[in-house]
């Protein structure tokens, strides 16, 4: 029997229309561009500010436009898997809104959660539930509206994030393209470094919680910094090498865009120059679980079949891993 590859046939992706610039963001909270750009690498960042649109209406621009780029027939999709953080509502799933949206009656659906991580994750996912004969055709999604629990008055975390989201088609082949590889790690010692206070079922919401902030985003960035540099960089070699890949036959490098200086540092673990490297940090933030598929929707039409890509993400938990993906198809046709 014919072994089955799990590989992606398209991409789609959306970001809001609305810019917020450092310059702005100086006038909102004690910061400046130079104090961004030097620690952070971000110039502006996209906010979905529009009244009561939450991550789903970002999911389901971003699959829109891959559903009409890949010219798929609604019923052909078989599962749709969002990775965010950031979900409409606790329940129910964002995954289920874009189902609905998007017309899709033969898709189950579920939401994904592993922080900057989920779309990593997500991707692994699909490529196992393929490789299983069971499915064909799956969208994954990394969408998240991290301005929805991001603290404005707090000068530390306020400048890196912003909203985002885009979507992967992902199909049975024969071919020798796909998902080829991946090493996914969790280890649970993040909680005290990264995380949201309340609105869980450890502490949920009341007036005290609201009164307290507690429901933004708390982020200790030297500790996670340095975990994210040392977790992403060694995995990334790990992946390498276990698949003969180095800095001559790697095509590509697609970071998790958190911070400009963990991008550098990941890129000078494997010796592969920045031109090789994509990079969106500047214009978008961090995204999370949107970062690696904005960078794909960004760069397709550089991206040539059978190119070498190394996928690498770290986030909240903390959830780390790499993927190594051999690309399947033209992006500038």
């Amino acid at each position: 029997m014919e072994k089955i590859n799990a590989v992606i046939t398209g991409v789609g992706g959306y970001v809001p229309d609305y810019v917020l610039t450092n310059e702005e963001l100086s006038r909102m909270v004690d910061t400046n561009d130079e104090w961004i750009m030097t620690r952070i690498g971000v110039k502006e960042r996209r906010i979905l500010n529009e009244e009561g649109l939450g991550t789903s209406y970002l999911a389901r621009k971003a699959a829109k436009q891959l559903m009409q780029k890949t010219n798929s027939d609604p019923d052909s999709i078989d599962c749709v898997i969002v990775a965010t953080t950031t979900p409409d509502y606790h329940f129910p799933s964002t995954a289920s809104i874009l189902c609905d949206k998007l017309g899709l009656k033969n898709a189950y659906a579920f939401d994904l959660q592993a922080a900057c991580s989920g779309f990593l994750y997500a991707m692994e996912t699909a490529a196992s539930m393929i490789q299983s004969g069971r499915h064909k055709k799956i969208i994954i999604v990394g969408a998240d509206k991290m301005s929805s629990m991001v603290n404005y008055s707090d000068r530390a975390t306020c400048p890196i994030f912003g909203d985002g989201a885009a979507a992967c088609m992902v199909e049975a082949t024969t071919e020798d393209y796909g998902i080829m590889d991946s090493i996914l790690r969790t280890d649970g010692k993040g909680l005290p470094f990264l995380h949201m206070k309340a609105g869980g079922s450890v502490c949920p919401p009341s007036y005290f919680t609201v009164d307290n902030k507690m429901h933004y985003l708390y982020q200790e960035g030297r500790t996670v910094f340095k975990y994210a540099v040392s977790n992403m960089s060694d995995v990334t070699a790990q992946i390498a090498e276990r698949n003969g890949l180095n800095k001559d036959n790697i095509s590509w490098i697609v970071p998790h865009q958190a911070n400009l200086r963990i991008i550098d540092a990941v890129a000078s673990r494997l010796e592969v120059p920045l031109d090789k490297v994509m990079i969106n940090i500047q214009r978008y933030g961090n995204t999370s679980a949107g970062t690696l598929p904005l960078c794909l929707w960004d760069y397709e039409k550089q991206l040539k079949k059978g190119d070498n890509i190394i996928f690498t993400a770290f986030g909240a938990g903390f959830t780390w891993g790499a993927a190594y993906v051999k690309w399947g198809y033209d992006g500038n046709k």
